[in-house]
């Protein structure tokens, strides 16, 4: 049992507001749950430090051309560790890349100080060319 001051439902409705407003386009208030010294890490790339950057590149999802949608299949927490086992949708013009995530994120004081994403890399390739695909052949 973890002694930390964030509670279990706290951490998810943490995690859910944030995944809900990048799945909205609301960045600003998702870039208000990122935390100053958050670590963002993603299956093999660089690690990314501190929130002035991700909220930098959180901004770029603002752009029309750009987007992001979620589905999440599962979610639970002890104290402030909250684990996600999701669908990503990212969005670059017309093609729609879907591909299966798996999240941890760590929440103290209302914050995200942790956001580290496991994936694999050959099934957001396969995503990648069924969006191609499907953009190139008009379908949704």
């Amino acid at each position: 049992m973890t002694t930390s001051s964030t509670t279990d439902s706290t951490a998810v409705t943490v995690v859910e507001d944030f995944l809900v407003a990048m799945a909205a386009g609301d960045i600003g208030h998702a870039s208000s749950l990122v935390a100053d010294d958050i670590a963002w890490r993603n299956t093999g790339l660089p690690t990314i430090r501190g929130g002035a950057k991700v909220r930098r590149i959180l901004a770029g999802l603002a752009k029309p051309s750009v987007g992001f949608g979620v589905v999440v299949h599962h979610i639970a927490a002890e104290g402030g560790t909250v684990l996600t086992e999701r669908t990503d949708i990212l969005r670059f013009g017309p093609v729609s890349i879907e591909f299966w995530v798996c999240g941890t994120f760590e929440v103290r004081d209302g914050r995200i100080t942790l956001w580290d994403d496991h994936f694999d890399m050959l099934t957001f390739l396969r995503g990648t060319v069924v969006g191609v695909l499907r953009a190139t052949l008009g379908k949704r």
